[in-house]
């Protein structure tokens, strides 16, 4: 593959850093920098921003509102973000759900909700996990029973991202009790303002507000907000999956986390040598480099997928899996290198009063992101699934 990039790409990347440099809230970096927990204000800030600039959507169609770019352009909009340590746009509106309207949904569907999503005026939960059927999706319970013109759900959603925030949501749900799992499923657009829905806090171990639980009581859906055929849900959540996985990479994020575990590395903490002096220490940062790159490589040739006119296919499960595990390994070299300035109890403590937690400021988050990053190997379909699928649909066992 050549890696080089062109006189025009050149100009392109340098484009993006200048608009990047010229246009991040800075609100939003003060914020970063102390370690805030963001509201949604501050992620539809950014969103709103590349909206603006027609830059919100790059892997949409043309049609549809996005860019037009190569997959070399895409790449380099990828690196430039994460290397200005811009935060990640929520996914579950223009990652997620937003590619399976505009391939399954209705003229009416498309017209209404993606130029919302676009805009960030709908901000967008995934309902999918259930007690008892996570890596097991196709033995979810949510029920929806038909009543006229619209559907009555009920049922219960767990690990709900961002469901407080939510304007609307992408539910699967079982519209045929008596077929096969996955042929009874239908894939509901749920207004969370709906009466009968309670949205509950979990508290994650690092103390965010993150996910919830999701109760369905008597919810009325009309079953005009259903996408594709009914009982053929699957086929979307499958290809909105494809999509998630390819996202949970995350290589140009981890690219940066390493130069950023590379200079906690080089500082000297309480008088010691510097950890980037221990032979095992950089022996552990090669090998995650050495991981990286390869993983960069087969994310491009996955970029050229979508270009050619297909979608993600089964090499979506690989990215997830050295993805989400480089990330995991990324925290625990971040935690190794803070050393004990990272045990959590330290966050909020200081001397005297509790505004200025001990330690040097890129300790404070070690722990919590340590702790958050745990659940990337569950989340997306765990990795035990995603090499059941690679042995099926790449090695054909």
């Amino acid at each position: 593959m050549d890696m080089e990039f062109s006189p025009e790409d050149l100009a392109f990347q340098q484009e993006v850093r200048t608009f990047i440099a010229e246009n991040y809230p800075e609100e939003l970096r003060g914020k970063q920098d102390e370690g805030e927990e963001l509201s949604k204000e501050d992620f539809l800030a950014w969103h709103k921003v590349l909206h603006k600039k027609g830059w919100v959507a790059p892997a949409w169609p043309v049609e549809y509102g996005g860019t037009g770019w190569t997959p070399t352009q895409r790449f380099i909009f990828s690196e430039e973000t994460a290397r200005a340590d811009c935060i990640r746009l929520m996914p579950f509106g223009l990652a997620m759900v937003g590619p399976v309207i505009y391939t399954f949904g209705t003229p009416e569907q498309k017209a209404y909700f993606l130029p919302r999503i676009l805009s960030g005026e709908d901000w967008w939960c995934q309902g999918y996990s259930e007690p008892g059927a996570g890596s097991d999706l196709a033995s979810l319970r949510t029920v929806a029973v038909p009543d006229g013109d619209d559907y009555i759900v009920n049922g219960q959603k767990t690990w709900t991202t961002m469901a407080q925030h939510a304007d609307w949501g992408f539910f699967l749900v079982r519209t045929d009790k008596d077929a096969k799992q996955q042929e009874g499923i239908s894939f509901l657009l749920i207004d969370m303002k709906s009466p009968g829905i309670t949205v509950r806090p979990i508290i994650t171990l690092g103390g965010e507000h993150e996910v919830n639980e999701v109760w369905l009581e008597d919810v009325r859906v009309p079953q005009s907000q259903r996408v594709y055929e009914e009982n053929k849900g699957w086929t979307c959540a499958k290809f909105l999956l494809a999509h998630e996985r390819t996202g949970i990479a995350g290589v140009a994020a981890s690219k940066r986390g390493v130069e950023k575990v590379k200079a906690i590395a080089r500082t000297e903490l309480d008088g010691d040598k510097p950890l980037i002096q221990n032979a095992f220490f950089k022996r552990k940062i090669a090998e995650l480099e050495v991981d990286l790159t390869a993983l960069e490589f087969t994310e491009l040739r996955s970029l050229a997928g979508p270009n050619a006119g297909r979608g993600p296919g089964p090499e979506s499960s690989l990215l997830k899996i050295k993805g989400s595990e480089i990330q995991q390994r990324l925290t625990e070299l971040t935690l190794e290198a803070v050393g004990h300035y990272g045990a959590p109890y330290f966050r909020g403590f200081g001397e005297g009063d509790n505004e200025h937690p001990i330690g040097p400021d890129y300790a404070h988050r070690a722990a919590p992101t340590y702790f958050n990053v745990r659940k990337t190997t569950i989340y997306g379909g765990s990795n035990e699934i995603q090499r059941n699928i690679i042995a099926k649909m790449v090695l054909g066992l």
